[in-house]
């Protein structure tokens, strides 16, 4: 009987760890590249996350248990970065479609494109993924790309708890 309840006891305190580690990290980043690509003038978009933390909140916010084994897994991730995550120019929301997602080493890597031309000053971001869920969460958004008179424009935007919606203009050069 002792050995039995020693060996739950371990498993359990082994079960524990492992949630504990992947549960309770004290950093909460993300980092966002929006490229314009210098031969179609399309913005590519390439979002790096932590899997985790993008299940978490999707979880909260549709209060359900959400895992990778979930039927609408796939579906909730893209509606998830596609209300979190958008790009406006002249008020006008500039259309980006889904080209998909993967998961390596604990990470989501997701991916959008506009399919139309578009140059970066004046762009405005709007970056709310995971600042809802989690306070001390900070996104970057890198970007790269020309002005309309064909100079090298660059830089990074931070987005939290603070600030969720910023604008590339070329005094944000860095």
């Amino acid at each position: 009987m002792f050995k039995v309840l020693s060996k739950c006891l371990l498993a359990i305190s082994f079960y524990m760890g492992l949630v504990a580690s992947a549960t309770g990290h004290t950093y909460f980043f993300g980092v966002t590249d929006l490229n314009v690509n210098a031969k179609t003038k399309h913005l590519e978009i390439v979002h790096q996350f932590t899997t985790h933390d993008i299940e978490n909140s999707i979880a909260e916010r549709k209060q359900i248990h959400f895992s990778a084994e979930h039927k609408s897994y796939d579906l909730y991730i893209q509606q998830y970065f596609e209300e979190q995550f958008s790009l406006e120019k002249n008020s006008i929301k500039i259309p980006l479609n889904w080209l998909g997602f993967e998961i390596i080493s604990g990470k989501i890597i997701a991916y959008q494109e506009s399919k139309q031309q578009s140059f970066l000053p004046q762009i405005v971001v709007k970056n709310a993924i995971l600042i809802d869920t989690y306070p001390k969460q900070v996104n970057t958004v890198n970007y790269q790309g020309k002005d309309l008179q064909g100079v090298a424009l660059f830089g990074s935007l931070t987005f939290d708890y603070r600030i969720k919606e910023a604008i590339i203009t070329p005094q944000t050069d860095h």
